[in-house]
């Protein structure tokens, strides 16, 4: 079986949490939110661009689905505190990373997945990086962001099983490779900030 699991090639330094999420938590909520939605959003996208690949259409589907679904619980977090949702900024991060896209209509199939792949898997290592530094404080909230990092993860390997339904896995690891290293300079580069990325 090919290879899913994606590996970051720089690792978000411990310290990013205080300086990021913690230095503004509501803030960092409301970017949350918005990160989830548009997750969503993408999801049901890919489904319009692409009704042509049927092998991934129900998956993308249910994957709109559960990302609308972690929308919903981090808005219900959001209300408890008394926190609004916020209109929606650029985010530089994923603004970078979309640059990184090629185009014609299947180089940028592959490239929106893989991608997707890399956003999901900063997301997961971020989410685990605020668990645990939620420790006992806030136990609810490590456990929501510790289930959140899962699913996360698993998220980011999906993208690249799906992505090898139409590509060759030489190609694709070759491609991924590139992605990845320049994922981690996009990463290293932006300051801490209370958003996700």
């Amino acid at each position: 079986m090919a290879k899913t699991a994606v590996a970051l090639q720089w690792a978000t330094p411990a310290s990013w949490v205080k300086a990021g999420p913690l230095s503004d938590f509501d803030a960092f909520l409301a970017d949350h939110a918005n990160c989830e939605r548009k997750a969503s959003a993408l999801a049901l996208s890919l489904v319009v661009r692409f009704p042509d690949r049927k092998a991934i259409i129900r998956p993308l589907i249910d994957l709109a689905a559960e990302e609308l679904e972690h929308f919903r619980q981090v808005f219900a977090v959001m209300e408890a505190r008394g926190v609004d949702l916020v209109p929606d900024t650029p985010d530089p991060y994923v603004a970078r990373m979309k640059k990184m896209m090629r185009h014609g209509r299947e180089e940028r199939f592959i490239d929106t997945l893989l991608v997707s792949s890399l956003i999901e898997c900063r997301g997961a290592e971020r989410f685990r990086l605020i668990s645990e530094a939620m420790g006992e404080g806030d136990p609810i909230m490590r456990d929501f962001y510790r289930d959140l990092w899962a699913c996360e993860a698993k998220h980011g390997n999906l993208f690249v099983e799906w992505a090898l339904k139409f590509a060759s896995e030489v190609s694709l690891y070759a491609r991924l490779a590139e992605l990845a290293e320049s994922e981690a300079e996009v990463a290293a580069s932006l300051p801490a900030r209370p958003s996700l990325h």
